[in-house]
């Protein structure tokens, strides 16, 4: 019989229940402060503040985790100050990366462009450059995220709705017209593993008709099995198996050729707008991530070479103390996990590296220039958790893609953070708060005993299979709702402080006309004018691969290179992987 693999909970606690704590308070001053904080908490504090002396926070996407009313060395006696922070850039990295955080790098100011036509995004673009930002992130419209060419059926009515129109690498090359791939660092907001294994060999083979090497090129894409097996309203979808077998097949390609390339942005952010809490974004992004490495461990490949190019993405929403202490939390759970069940011996391996995305979900159509305060306040919490990038979604996104007012205002809020307020220039400024360093605690322990019961019920695949993330879901977002609904939840100017006032109209974005025309005429020709015979000995190629189990990579940069069709790649995975229903669909 084969022995039962351990968890990561049950490996972490045997590693470093091994390890000799030097806790920071002394004994006896502790006990002191016990005794003065009893006194205190009988002669000033309200009986019913004492009965009541933890609350739970009530809010959109939160983790109701109980809050103490007030936090002392009491509430963390056994604090080691090397084991449990550190100073920045040094293990366990709970304040940071770099010894010099932002002092040494500023984060990346990363704000999404994408809607109509290659041509509309490729201004916005040049506009979100021309203005500051340093990094550029490509969002797609629904036919393309979910795989279908603009002319399909599927298609029609969302054509650059939602974001950009891509049907081929020619309209890859007008979509970077003028922008040089080599010099720019840029994030394909590919979603799902079949659409990572589409759209990036598309733009690999952009870059190799432009003569600029793929050891050259830095970015990320997302592709990840969440997203397209549980986070996603598509017609059709391939096996859990399959999609994570194409995961694999993509983060093996692109780190033995695009090296310097973030193979896989694990993605929490859209689990948790979908409807999750903040310990179950991360928990579930971490289960991701854990049996992907043991996947590609299994293929041959080892965990310091791994770890250097994986990266997560979170979301920030409006609970301020509990965002800045959750992701100082999974930096340190996540260098713990690289260093004691993968073995990782580079220290850089065990970074957690990511960008973040301050919440949509949590944005308001009443009143929506509040939600240029709620962003501010959800980009300084990623700050003060010290994130590589961010994105600051702006005040209309609860209407429509930004307008240039208003995606100029997300930057601004950046800029002004970075520029005016101070707060990049100390690392960890929260560090060693008996608040946050007891929140960063329990956030960490919450975290793995989810995770555990992942790994319990056989993996993050298995879940998927089994309908128990599906579950998770539901369940957490008709609470959520409910509460939102009774009041319980505030929300301003939603469901408390409602005005009756006329306010100014919203200047909301008007989406180009034509561009499902434009991708439609360019489609034909794209079908008229290519080697229609070397298309199909791509695809076939591509089918074989997905059939025998060869990597798919390299054949799916044919099929890009020959002028295939977004779509015509989806028909082969669906062909030769077959379809399945989600649990929720059953």
């Amino acid at each position: 019989m084969t022995p039962k693999k351990k968890t990561t909970k049950q490996v972490l606690a045997e590693a470093l229940n091994d390890q000799p704590r030097t806790p920071l308070y002394n004994p006896a001053a502790l006990s002191e402060l016990q005794q003065a904080f009893d006194t205190w908490q009988h002669r000033d504090v309200r009986p019913a503040d004492r009965e009541n002396w933890q609350s739970v926070p009530q809010m959109v996407l939160g983790s109701r985790t109980p809050r103490d009313l007030l936090y002392t060395p009491l509430s963390n006696p056994e604090f080691d100050y090397g084991m449990d922070l550190g100073n920045s850039g040094e293990p366990p990295f709970t304040r940071g990366v770099h010894a010099n955080m932002y002092r040494g790098r500023a984060f990346t100011r990363r704000q999404l462009a994408g809607y109509g036509s290659p041509e509309d995004t490729n201004e916005r673009i040049k506009f979100l450059l021309d203005h500051g930002a340093t990094g550029i992130s490509i969002i797609f419209d629904l036919p393309t995220i979910q795989m279908y060419d603009s002319d399909d059926p599927v298609s029609t009515g969302q054509v650059g709705m939602s974001g950009v129109a891509i049907d081929s690498v020619e309209d890859m090359d007008l979509l970077f017209k003028d922008i040089a791939l080599d010099e720019v660092t840029v994030s394909l907001v590919s979603h799902y593993p079949s659409n990572s294994a589409i759209l990036f060999p598309m733009y690999l083979a952009l870059a190799r008709r432009r003569g600029i090497p793929w050891d050259k090129l830095k970015g990320s894409i997302q592709n990840d099995i969440t997203l397209e097996e549980v986070v996603r309203s598509g017609p059709e979808y391939i096996p859990p198996q399959d999609c994570f077998r194409i995961q694999c097949d993509n983060i093996e390609f692109i780190r033995q050729e695009v090296p310097l390339w973030n193979f896989m942005t694990i993605n929490g952010y859209n689990l948790r707008e979908f409807g999750t809490s903040a310990v179950t974004e991360m928990a579930v992004a971490l289960a991701n991530a854990i049996e992907t490495l043991e996947t590609l461990q299994a293929r041959g490949h080892d965990a310091d070479w791994l770890g250097r190019r994986l990266a997560f993405f979170w979301s920030i929403g409006n609970d301020f103390f509990e965002e800045v202490a959750r992701i100082r939390a999974v930096r340190r759970l996540w260098h713990r996990i690289m260093k004691y069940r993968f073995g990782a011996r580079d220290l850089r391996a065990t970074w957690m590296r990511c960008h973040v995305q301050t919440s949509g979900v949590s944005l308001t159509r009443q009143e929506p220039l509040n939600n240029v305060v709620r962003a501010g306040y959800h980009a300084l919490a990623a700050v003060l958790g010290g994130v590589q990038s961010l994105h600051v979604d702006s005040f209309d996104e609860a209407y429509s893609v930004p307008t240039e007012e208003a995606a100029l205002l997300s930057l601004r809020t950046q800029q002004i953070l970075q520029e005016e307020t101070g707060v990049t220039q100390v690392a960890d400024p929260l560090g060693g708060s008996f608040y946050v360093e007891a929140l960063t605690d329990e956030m960490e322990r919450r975290i793995l005993a989810e995770l555990d019961e992942i790994e319990k019920l056989g993996g993050y695949v298995a879940t998927i299979k089994e309908g128990w993330i599906h579950r998770k879901i539901s369940d957490f977002f008709r609470r959520e709702r409910e509460q939102v609904e009774s009041g319980r939840i505030r929300v301003v100017a939603e469901n408390i402080y409602q005005t009756k006032a006329d306010l100014p109209p919203v200047n909301v974005f008007r989406y180009p006309e034509g561009a499902a025309q434009r991708q439609h005429n360019r489609l034909e020709k794209l079908r008229k004018n290519r080697d229609n015979q070397q298309v199909d000995t791509a695809l076939e190629a591509l089918e074989a691969a997905c059939r025998g189990g060869a990597n798919i990579l390299p054949r799916a940069v044919a099929c890009a290179e020959a002028g295939c069709s977004e779509g015509e790649l989806f028909t082969v995975f669906k062909r030769a992987f077959g379809l399945w229903k989600p649990p929720v669909l059953w």
